[in-house]
């Protein structure tokens, strides 16, 4: 769907690409196809690390603001600017503001993804907006960058009392209510070596760390502004953060307990298969005795998978809409 506007984009004039000059392409997502720009000139920055591995397979020169993450060297000024509109209006903004360095932005985005609002919020402060261009249910429009970009900076709230958080991550404005569910449920011992899974901006870890016995703790999350959040919330030397997709994240040693409030949305779109993928990462990760400790909505289909992989599986906790499970004792097979 971005390619189709960026190929109608130039190919009607609408956008003529500078003759020289870096091409900064901020969140794209897994998918989507950049083939009609440059490549040697394209440089994409992401803090999702699915993406972020998406793009450097296909041997694009990667940016990102997560914690250690190599940053290439610039070869050339940022001429041009491509904001790829996410869901959430404040971290919208903090991208605009973000690219506000380059000669040209270009906003492209879903109309589901509330491009149309963002465009007239770029009107509403001052800022000169191109004509749009609609096709595949979305719109891109050029804006010529301005010092007034620089209101819409991203910045930091202060939540459940000490917590930092930044507009891209989850629950950026407090913890949800199944979090706190399953902190309310988590047993006062959790063994040695724990992991919390989609760890975000650390309110499950600072409850696992307060557990007694706890040694080592993983936190492993794929946004980097999350994880960044996380190490500012965690400062105990106990805890390890790892920028990673936790489905496929893979422990140094076997852990004791896993804890984790796993995701169930690509995108717009409710999709189980994401949770499932966690849950599946927990028991590979597990010690023969350990234990998961999730909490899901209750409409979602764990259960079969639970009890294929675990061989004791009970509700500990939870509420109408939430229940939190401990399963233990993963099952391994031959």
């Amino acid at each position: 769907m971005r390619s189709a506007r960026l190929e109608l984009a130039l190919q009607s004039g609408a956008l003529v690409l500078p003759a020289a000059g870096d091409i900064l392409v901020l969140r794209p997502r897994a998918g989507d196809d950049l083939s009609a720009l440059p490549q040697d000139r394209v440089v994409v920055k992401t803090g999702f690390k699915p993406d972020h591995d998406y793009f450097a397979a296909q041997g694009y020169r990667m940016q990102s603001t997560a914690p250690a993450a190599p940053v290439p060297a610039q070869t050339s000024p940022v001429a041009l600017a491509i904001v790829c509109v996410p869901r959430a209006k404040a971290e919208a903004r903090a991208l605009l503001a973000e690219a506000m360095a380059a000669d040209l932005i270009v906003v492209d985005g879903q109309k589901t993804d509330g491009v149309e609002t963002l465009l007239k919020d770029c009107k509403a402060l001052g800022l000169q907006v191109g004509e749009a261009l609609s096709k595949a249910h979305g719109k891109l429009a050029l804006i010529t960058p301005a010092p007034a970009l620089a209101a819409w900076t991203a910045q930091p709230s202060v939540v459940a009392g000490d917590f930092k958080t930044l507009p891209a991550v989850f629950s950026a404005d407090g913890p949800d209510r199944g979090s706190e569910l399953l902190v309310a449920a988590l047993p006062v011992k959790l063994g040695n070596r724990v992991a919390d899974l989609g760890a975000g901006w650390g309110y499950l870890s600072r409850a696992i760390l307060s557990r007694d016995g706890v040694k080592e703790l993983d936190l492993v999350e794929a946004e980097a502004d999350a994880l960044t959040c996380a190490q500012l919330n965690i400062p105990d030397p106990r805890a390890r953060f790892h920028w990673a997709d936790a489905t496929s994240f893979k422990p140094a040693r076997f852990w004791d307990a896993v804890v984790m409030n796993p995701p169930f949305h690509t995108a717009r779109e409710a999709d189980a298969n994401l949770g499932m993928g966690f849950i599946k990462a927990a028991q590979r990760g597990l010690s023969p005795s350990g234990s998961l400790y999730m909490v899901a909505n209750r409409h979602l289909p764990y259960d079969k998978l639970l009890v294929t992989l675990f061989k004791q599986v009970e509700e500990i906790g939870g509420d109408k809409s939430f229940r939190v499970v401990r399963a233990s004792y993963p099952i391994r097979t031959r």
